[in-house]
């Protein structure tokens, strides 16, 4: 069973849970979850939440699921029209929800399924579908999950075509067993990962956690080996953003290379384009 979870706090959840219950035959279930009727659809919960979605720790052991959605809003001061996908969590603090030094866990596969389908269906809009490096919370112990989210102000919010591009995107993702790919993590580059946005959509490959260069500062052996652990499949392998690692460069590889993991440039990756 697959859970998809919006808060009653957030303008693009209520958008996007409207447009699921408008356009696929979600019906209810007769039980409540925080006050809001549950609905059903093909083995696919949506859930209600009173919380803001970062902010819901450890909701998977309130939930029979075995991958979990969060349909939300995503808030940028640039104001930029996005639709995005990201796995959660927190490389250092924890500022936005969640744990400190606390990774969910990713499911690769479900993510790159997602990231193509919104790509392919939000064609005709003109928004950025862009990936986010791995952010905020909420923590969950358990259960894979991840965010897709309509940005970055109340107008992209309420936007009914978004909300609707994000419905079709959901549904079709869960309902559809994700093709094979290689599982990896990704370091290096900016908060919306131009590098692996490519690979995600281009190659073989696909993405769980993404550690950013804003991120690299804190980070250790303990968190590398936590994003792998919490990557789903078990990745074997890293995807470097070579030029946006910084001065820490050296020191990740030799992380890496205690850890047994192997490690690839993505230009190379994108030249070969397996």
């Amino acid at each position: 069973m697959f859970a998809i979870v919006v808060s009653k706090k957030d303008l693009a959840g209520m958008n996007i849970k409207q447009c699921l219950l408008k356009q696929f035959d979600f019906k209810p279930t007769g039980s409540r979850f925080e006050g809001s009727p549950i609905y059903s659809y093909k083995g696919i919960t949506l859930y209600t939440t009173s919380e803001e979605s970062i902010n819901c720790e450890h909701i998977d052991k309130k939930l029979n699921a075995k991958l979990i959605v969060f349909a939300t809003k995503h808030r940028s001061e640039a104001g930029r029209a996005s639709l995005s996908v990201h796995a959660p969590g927190n490389w250092g603090k924890a500022e936005l929800g969640g744990m400190p030094q606390k990774l969910c866990i990713a499911p690769a596969l479900y993510m790159k399924a997602a990231f193509i389908n919104l790509a392919e269906n939000a064609s005709h809009l003109s928004y950025e579908i862009t990936l986010e490096v791995t952010h905020h919370g909420p923590y969950l112990t358990n259960t894979p999950c991840f965010f897709i989210e309509i940005g970055s102000s109340e107008k992209q919010w309420q936007d009914a075509e978004a909300g609707m591009v994000i419905a079709r995107t959901i549904i079709s993702t869960l309902l559809n067993k994700p093709q094979e790919a290689i599982p990896c993590i990704g370091f290096g580059g900016g908060h919306y990962a131009p590098y692996f946005n490519k690979i995600m959509l281009g190659s073989g490959y696909a993405l769980g956690h993404i550690c950013p260069k804003y991120g690299l500062e804190g980070l250790n052996a303990e968190m590398v080996s936590q994003a792998i652990e919490r990557t789903v499949p078990k990745p074997n392998l890293a995807l470097l953003d070579w030029k946006g690692l910084g001065p820490r460069k050296q020191e990740l590889l030799e992380i890496l290379k205690g850890l047994g993991i192997e490690h690839l440039r993505c230009r190379k990756v994108l030249k070969t384009n397996i």
